[in-house]
């Protein structure tokens, strides 16, 4: 079952980050390996989106809800899909120098053995990817470089 749990400092507004992690929307966009989203539904402070993950010709859907309390919390939990649960925490605290420490956390299990097993092997190298896609879409989005952001942890 991997987890993950890290905090990083970035040079982005805690409202700036909460509002590239909320736009569930565009993940398909800039992150590795996500190639179609639907949102079901959509409010100020909840989403349901289904989100189909492509790797090589392995093709999954899996549905999250998000639960947003913006600007300092979104989390996101499994509904249904190919996993057994999903539990993703983003928290963003502001920091005393203007930025923010972003604390990410991630934990999931898959239904089959297999797949799980391949999870863990490839789930420290594809986390990376998929956070520092987080990262190159701020400084897309709000210009500061991606070499600027520090790692707290």
């Amino acid at each position: 079952m991997p987890r993950h749990s890290e905090t990083r400092y970035l040079p982005y507004t805690p409202e700036q980050l909460f509002d590239l992690v909320a736009d569930v929307e565009k993940y398909d966009e800039f992150l590795p390996w996500v190639v179609a989203v639907r949102l079901r539904t959509s409010s100020e402070t909840e989403a349901v989106a289904d989100l189909v993950v492509g790797f090589n010709a392995f093709k999954e859907r899996f549905t999250s809800r998000v639960t947003k309390q913006r600007p300092r919390r979104i989390c996101v939990d499994y509904v249904e899909g190919p996993l057994k649960y999903l539990h993703n925490e983003w928290r963003f605290d502001p920091a005393p120098n203007g930025g923010t420490e972003l604390h990410f956390t991630v934990d999931f299990a898959f239904k089959s053995r297999l797949f799980e097993s391949l999870a863990g092997s490839m789930f420290d190298r594809a986390l990376r990817r998929m956070t520092g896609a987080f990262e190159a879409r701020a400084a897309a989005l709000y210009g500061i470089s991606r070499s600027s952001a520090q790692s707290a942890a």
